[in-house]
């Protein structure tokens, strides 16, 4: 299986949490990361999207469509990810748009299977692949790419 993680780009530093928009610089952001996913991405892959407003703008930057998902939303728990996509059973390959300090948590789970916290920057992607060895789950990091080195 395949999760990808993406850390929605820069928002606005304003309250409601849920409503705040992406920057200028923050949409920049999500479609330079968005041009460089989409020829990497599976047709069949599945997008689940934190309700919030800037992780919604963010995905819509792919021109793809999505699935917004509660259980991602800002306070979400690296369990809630990991059982939103699947993970390590799902039968496609899944992309989740959220927020920090979740994706981190998760990214540090699956990279040690210990808890604890990575800095997931904003806008950048972690591309991960479970593959099973022994009878055991074992995780591969495929790449990591931030938007201002695209």
């Amino acid at each position: 299986m395949e999760l990808i993680l993406w850390r929605h780009a820069e928002a606005d530093d304003t309250v409601p949490d849920l409503k705040r928009e992406l920057t200028d610089k923050g949409r920049k952001q999500a479609s330079r990361m968005a041009d460089w996913l989409t020829p990497r991405l599976s047709q069949d892959i599945r997008i689940l999207v934190s309700p919030a407003t800037r992780t919604l703008q963010t995905a819509q930057a792919l021109g793809r469509g999505f699935q917004r998902v509660p259980a991602l939303a800002p306070g979400a728990s690296a369990d809630d990810v990991l059982a939103a996509a699947g993970w390590p059973d799902a039968a496609y390959p899944v992309l989740v748009v959220g927020h920090q300090p979740t994706l981190g948590q998760v990214a540090m789970r699956l990279l040690t299977g210990q808890a604890g916290d990575l800095s997931v920057k904003k806008g950048s992607v972690w591309w991960f692949q479970g593959r099973e060895r022994a009878g055991q789950v074992q995780v591969v990091l495929r790449a990591v790419a931030t938007p201002d080195w695209l």
